[in-house]
């Protein structure tokens, strides 16, 4: 890749010295994984961060989905939404069950809680709503109808890292939430995941079932997997999470200047931060009206790559089009007419805490006409 060129993030990396100094402990310990103090204090410190009640590590963000799903025994049909990336729905089929797709709704780009009910058949076992680039879907509405129908909520918060709503945490919104430390995200530990859950016996499951289902050193109580996270992962995390807040203040900063220049061109839709939430900053994606802007999203997106921006059609296409889900009765078009048209519009625009004042000026040269 060019050194000029401008990728869509950038990964927020620890202090070298600091993880250098946890990195001796570990080597002097040669405890490197299974439920060591690292982990111990990640997990910790997370719950103290993100203001839930327990919180347990994975390796990535794709495996708690999975566990969620095993931990709740779902079966039968889930509710969720064609636009996110492929984890969602695959962690669904991957258990057995049939995804079922339900429209988005535009203020969030998260599932619209007016079309779940019509959805629901006597085989619905539960709903997996997703906070899309981290704007708050409208989980009190979901979990309403969830209680009403007797269903289980998992909320694929991946995006939603220290998302809060009037203080509240997203994170622990759901029975239980799923969130991704891809270093792709606000905030990672190079690959990682976790589970936010409600109690500590629901914690001890879930642990359970992330170590093969070993509840002692000779006794097995669940088919469960490996997907643990190490003590290297975890010292990177803990010193990442020192640093985390300043690399959001610095995402705000671009969102705030992308806002100023993109607000006056016509044809060019964003989001403007919602009352009451504290948002992350995880994306800045635009929605391209080609006959207002007079180009259309795939040109535009072209262009930028041309010009060495590398934008992203976050999220294009929709999970429900791939080969595997399209022949189901709920992936038609017809159907997810709000998410088709958002998926056709949509660039998520470079968005990190080391874009320079010369960088914003570039991408937005490309696109303010």
């Amino acid at each position: 890749m060019d050194k000029n060129t401008i990728t869509v993030t950038s990964p927020l990396l620890p202090d070298r010295a600091e993880f250098e100094l946890l990195l001796k402990e570990i080597w002097n310990s040669k405890w490197i994984t299974n439920n060591g103090s690292f982990h111990q204090k990640l997990e910790k410190a997370l719950a103290e961060y993100l203001k839930v009640p327990f919180i347990s590590l994975f390796t990535n963000g794709t495996l708690p989905l999975l566990t969620a799903l095993q931990a709740l025994r779902i079966t039968g049909e889930v509710i969720t939404t064609p636009y996110s990336f492929v984890a969602t729905t695959h962690s669904i089929w991957w258990n057995g069950c049939r995804p079922v797709f339900v429209d988005i709704e535009g203020e969030t780009c998260g599932i619209d809680p007016d079309k779940i009910e019509a959805a629901i058949t006597p085989k619905t076992t539960a709903i997996m709503p997703v906070s899309c680039y981290g704007k708050p879907c409208k989980m009190d509405e979901i979990q309403a109808i969830a209680d009403k129908y007797g269903l289980k909520v998992i909320h694929d918060a991946a995006h939603a890292f220290g998302v809060e709503v009037n203080g509240e945490s997203w994170a622990g919104k759901g029975d239980m939430a799923s969130l991704s430390f891809h270093a792709t995200k606000v905030y990672n530990t190079l690959e990682g995941g976790a589970l936010v859950v409600k109690d500590e016996a629901t914690k001890k499951r879930i642990d359970f079932l992330k170590n093969f289902g070993f509840a002692g050193e000779t006794e097995v109580v669940a088919p469960g997997i490996n997907s643990k996270m190490d003590e290297v992962r975890a010292a990177y995390g803990l010193v990442n999470l020192k640093h985390v807040d300043e690399a959001i203040e610095k995402r705000h900063q671009v969102a705030v200047k992308y806002r100023e220049a993109l607000r006056p061109v016509p044809g060019i839709r964003f989001f403007d931060d919602m009352p009451g939430v504290r948002h992350n900053y995880s994306y800045f994606p635009i929605f391209i009206n080609a006959e207002e802007y007079g180009m259309t999203r795939d040109e535009l997106y072209f262009k930028l790559r041309e010009h060495g921006v590398l934008g992203r059609r976050y999220f294009y296409p929709l999970i429900s089009t791939f080969s595997t889900y399209r022949s189901l009765p709920s992936a038609g078009a017809e159907n997810l007419p709000v998410a088709t048209r958002v998926a056709n519009e949509v660039i998520c625009l470079p968005m990190h805490h080391e874009l320079s004042e010369a960088d914003l000026t570039r991408i937005l040269e490309l696109i303010v006409r």
